[in-house]
């Protein structure tokens, strides 16, 4: 299998379906090779949803979609054991987290109970239910769109679940070509529905295994716990990055080293992937800087 081709492919595939995003395309990949989760953030109506069905499309995998409302209950997501009266016994039966990919949608409008459901999941890729650990399918990711916080209907998703999320990316209005093209190709159909996969399941896992064999230096290591630490001491934030963050930050630079087709890790794509890796996870001071201050002023201070 050839790597670059395959990536090429996939990029090409969901470009089809959103346009004029290729960075937020990229990101999309690039969390999908480094065994990441992804949080699109965005108003309503800019194609977060469109993004993650382009991703799991073009992928010959298992997908499941799960809108959260706030009356969706965490069996819902996990599944639940039900009695068998001709067995006398209870059988699992599994919920909609039970596939490759996961696409939550609008996962900010259920209760923190729901969410929470998510959290063993998204770390340890197993569900327990009633006392018993079920394992999930591999690879497994989940691609969660929310709206921003201040619109109404929405919880703010706790630490913990934003901290599993590897990145956050958020898709902006398109330009003034992007959306006239929108209105000319979608007038009639929608590409999504159109798409076929163009990357098999066992091609994306010898694609992850590519990806974990991209070459790290000590120095590009030290550059990104320096860059980790500059946020824990920062005196604009109330909680900075976490160790997971570290170590996703690593992982999605040796995914976007190996996006461009090298073997090895450069400063420049930790400073690239550190935005969209740190800043969900920030919690700022209440009156102090931003989360996306505080990175970008990080990312200037911190030496390579």
């Amino acid at each position: 299998m050839d790597f670059a081709a395959a990536a090429q492919s996939v990029l090409d595939n969901v470009g089809k379906v959103i346009d004029g995003k290729q960075h937020a395309i990229e990101t999309a990949l690039v969390v999908t090779l480094a065994e990441g989760h992804l949080l699109i953030e965005d108003v309503p109506g800019v194609g977060k949803t469109a993004l993650a069905r382009a991703l799991a499309r073009s992928v010959d995998c298992s997908v499941r979609r799960i809108q959260f409302t706030p009356d969706l209950l965490p069996s819902d997501v996990t599944g639940v054991s039900v009695f068998n009266q001709a067995a006398s016994q209870f059988e699992f039966k599994p919920g909609s987290v039970f596939a490759n990919i996961v696409i939550g949608d609008e996962i900010n409008r259920a209760s923190p109970k729901t969410q929470s459901a998510l959290l063993e999941a998204m770390e340890e890729r197993q569900v327990s239910v009633d006392g018993t650990t079920y394992p999930l399918p591999a690879p497994f990711m989940v691609v969660a769109t929310q709206n921003p916080f201040e619109m109404e209907g929405t919880y703010l998703l706790p630490e913990a679940q934003r901290d599993r999320f590897m990145a956050r990316i958020s898709l902006g209005y398109p330009d003034a070509d992007a959306e006239l093209a929108m209105l000319r190709d979608r007038d009639l159909q929608d590409p999504a529905a159109l798409l076929e996969p163009v990357v098999m399941v066992d091609d994306l896992q010898q694609m992850i295994a590519h990806v974990r064999a991209v070459h790290v230096s000590e120095s590009v290591e030290r550059y990104i716990v320096a860059l980790a630490r500059a946020t824990r001491e920062s005196g604009d934030l109330r909680l900075g990055a976490s160790p997971r963050a570290t170590l996703q930050l690593v992982r999605a630079a040796k995914a976007l080293a190996a996006v461009r087709d090298r073997e090895f890790v450069l400063p420049d794509d930790v400073a690239e992937l550190a935005p969209v890796v740190l800043t969900h996870r920030l919690v700022p001071l209440r009156g102090g800087g931003s989360a996306d201050e505080v990175v970008a002023d990080v990312l200037r201070q911190v030496p390579v």
